[in-house]
């Protein structure tokens, strides 16, 4: 692709690093934006501030503002049930549903030895800390029906057995290989509501 710049030749090649963006629509995007001065301003502004200021959040792994995220600090909040989650899409789209009213645990991944990541690269050390220090009395697994996703729960099921707490997994209305985030609300909202043990899976 022939640029009549390079500094559009350098803005496409930013802009078609995001996921799903190609050169075609980059260039796009890039002429938008050189037309749209003030926009661009702002949206760059608006980057700036969240790569700068985002903090994570010290109880769960949520980006936050603060130490805390608004969730653990909503006193409102059942702080003794924790949804397991991948990353922070699945909180997005769990909280759409408005069906939950506890706290969330983010792992930042799945265990995948394909690709290289293993136990000790996810936030699995505070999980298992705050399961046996604090009052906690049901985790819920909301994974991704995968492979990785069963192979996540599986492991941490296998190092929380031993502690006084429920454990559950959301119900079937997931399909298989389906990433929360693309499930719409009145199937992801039942799927929690219907939740159930996961020892019931491991004898399926």
């Amino acid at each position: 692709m022939n640029f009549p710049s390079s500094l559009i030749k350098d803005a496409v090649e930013a802009i078609s690093n995001f996921p799903g963006i190609g050169k075609k629509s980059a260039l796009r995007l890039a002429i938008y934006l050189l037309k749209n001065k003030k926009q661009a301003h702002n949206i760059s502004e608006s980057i700036k501030k969240m790569v700068e200021l985002t903090k994570y959040c010290q109880n769960c792994h949520n980006i936050s503002k603060n130490e805390l995220c608004d969730i653990c600090s909503n006193h409102n909040r059942k702080k003794e049930t924790i949804c397991i989650v991948e990353d922070i899409r699945d909180i997005i789209a769990i909280e759409q549903t408005m069906q939950y009213k506890g706290h969330y645990h983010v792992l930042n991944g799945l265990i995948s030895p394909i690709e290289g990541i293993g136990p000790s690269d996810l936030n699995l050390n505070s999980l298992i800390q705050k399961i046996s220090s604090n009052n906690i009395k049901e985790v819920i697994f909301a994974l991704c029906a995968s492979i990785e996703g069963e192979t996540t729960s599986y492991f941490i099921f296998k190092k929380i057995r031993a502690f006084d707490v429920k454990i559950t997994t959301i119900s079937k209305g997931i399909s298989i290989g389906s990433e929360l985030e693309y499930t719409d609300q009145v199937t992801l909202g039942r799927a929690l509501l219907n939740r159930y043990s996961f020892e019931k899976t491991l004898k399926q």
